[in-house]
């Protein structure tokens, strides 16, 4: 079996996690597992628990239930570690505004003990494939917010990180950075990263990842490789199945039980 497969050796397992806010529950009781090397597309509607658990999975949440795990490793007992070896590209992305771009990227690494020289080398690689290497030595507080997405990206991408969870990482791009932010999160996966990545980008899921998983409501409603959900639904494109199975899950209950009213 292989370490992609959901039976293989788990990089991310969360079981039985819930998170509340007061009354609200973010994630409901959420269990899932990533195998190493997998390309896993975490998918849902604006407030489905997504955001929430990749915080949580990389140690800024709490859970207020359950268990995380990356590489087998306990993400609240054993923050330190964990911390070492994943990467987290948000949605925005934090920046030092009196930082050059070069110096950004250096401290991050330094962040993860990267040696100077594989630094330098990361920067400048990561750099010239991001087109940021003519502002690597302009403060980031004159980044539009598209190259401050590029950068932070590209800092994440030096320290090598085992398991990189990205959140939305094709907002603010123009179209050709896009497509070579879609190619170096290729390449990641296929160099063995366990990539966890959110969009609304339902196209880009369906062609990029192993596997996707649905959330609505801070619950799991659907999992398996792309294909596999389209066949049970017999629809032809992941967003026509994403919405079918969506609607249903945030549809109100009495609505759909005929004695109800």
């Amino acid at each position: 079996m292989s370490d992609r497969e959901p039976g293989g050796v788990a990089a991310i397992e969360l079981r039985g996690v819930t998170r509340r806010f007061g009354s609200f529950v973010a994630v409901d009781d959420l269990s899932l597992r990533v195998g190493r090397g997998e390309l896993y597309g975490f998918l849902g509607p604006n407030g489905a628990g997504k955001t929430t658990t990749v915080r949580m999975l990389n140690g800024l949440l709490r859970p207020s239930a359950g268990s995380l795990h990356i590489e087998g490793h306990d993400v609240v007992s054993e923050a330190d570690r964990v911390r070492r070896l994943t990467g987290l590209v948000p949605d925005t992305p934090p920046l030092y505004d009196h930082l050059t771009g070069w110096q950004y990227a250096a401290f991050v690494a330094s962040l993860y003990g990267v040696e100077e020289a594989a630094r330098d080398e990361g920067i400048a690689r990561w750099f010239e494939r991001f087109e940021l290497a003519d502002a690597a030595d302009a403060p980031c507080k004159g980044y539009s917010f598209g190259m401050r997405k590029k950068l932070h990206i590209a800092a994440v991408l030096v320290t090598e990180p085992k398991v990189l969870f990205l959140d939305e990482p094709t907002t603010g791009l123009d179209p050709r950075s896009a497509a070579r932010l879609v190619e170096a999160i290729a390449g990641q996966a296929e160099r063995g990263t366990t990539v966890m990545l959110t969009t609304h980008l339902l196209h880009l899921a369906q062609e990029l990842c192993h596997r996707v998983g649905i959330v609505a409501k801070g619950r799991l409603i659907a999992e398996g490789q792309v294909s596999e959900l389209l066949e049970r639904r017999g629809d032809a494109t992941l967003e026509a199945t994403f919405l079918h199975l969506t609607e249903e899950a945030e549809a109100p209950h009495d609505a759909a039980d005929p004695a109800a009213g």
